[in-house]
């Protein structure tokens, strides 16, 4: 009697067990986090930052010389004062132009919480590449002329110069401006995008 009641408690007890392993169901996997950016695409994007900041700073810089020259020649014109001023507006449309491709490059590469900020900087190239070129005409266009024309026509190609220079000095201040709050933004999203900042992981 005793062998077979516990005979039947043990299939009761293993039924039981196996009840319990078929009607619990399978662990549900964990989620897989969602792919963030790569740290390359972090590091592109803050190195083309840089470097059109960086390009940016240059132009302006080179802008505001050759304003400055313009501005010292005024009254006092000579064909060595105008070549002077002529191949510092040049050096001026160079740089603009570099920072305009180093811009566009920065605004390709941007990161989607600095894209609006890359692409405001890559604007203000264009503008500021516009403005020095159409500076290095008006300067080219004075050296042609020389002192033969006389001094009436040589102080307003001055005049012509001098204000294209002007325009050219704030646009490419104002680039360099955009470009460093770019470098700022970018910066700022490769923070957010670490380990344990908080920041949302993006595809």
């Amino acid at each position: 009697m005793a062998t077979r009641t516990l005979v039947g408690l043990l299939v009761a007890t293993a039924g039981a067990a196996a009840f319990a392993a078929t009607a619990t169901p399978p662990a549900t996997a964990p989620a897989p986090t969602p792919p963030g950016i790569t740290q390359s695409a972090q590091d592109a994007a803050s190195r083309a930052a840089r470097d059109a900041e960086r390009a940016g700073r240059v132009a302006s810089e080179h802008a505001a010389s050759a304003l400055a020259q313009s501005e010292a020649a005024m009254g006092k014109f000579s064909n060595a004062a105008v070549e002077a001023i002529r191949r510092a507006a040049r050096k001026a449309a160079e740089s603009a132009t570099r920072f305009q491709a180093k811009a566009a490059y920065a605004s390709r590469r941007a990161l989607d919480e600095s894209r609006d900020a890359a692409r405001a900087a890559e604007a203000q190239g264009q503008q500021a590449a516009t403005a020095t070129g159409k500076a290095l005409e008006e300067a080219e266009q004075w050296a042609r002329q020389g002192l033969q024309s006389g001094q009436d026509e040589a102080g307003k190609a001055a005049e012509r110069t001098l204000d294209a220079l002007k325009q050219a000095e704030e646009a490419t201040r104002v680039a360099a401006q955009a470009a460093a709050e770019a470098t700022r933004r970018t910066a700022e999203a490769v923070r957010q995008l670490k380990p344990g900042s908080g920041g949302p992981a993006k595809n």
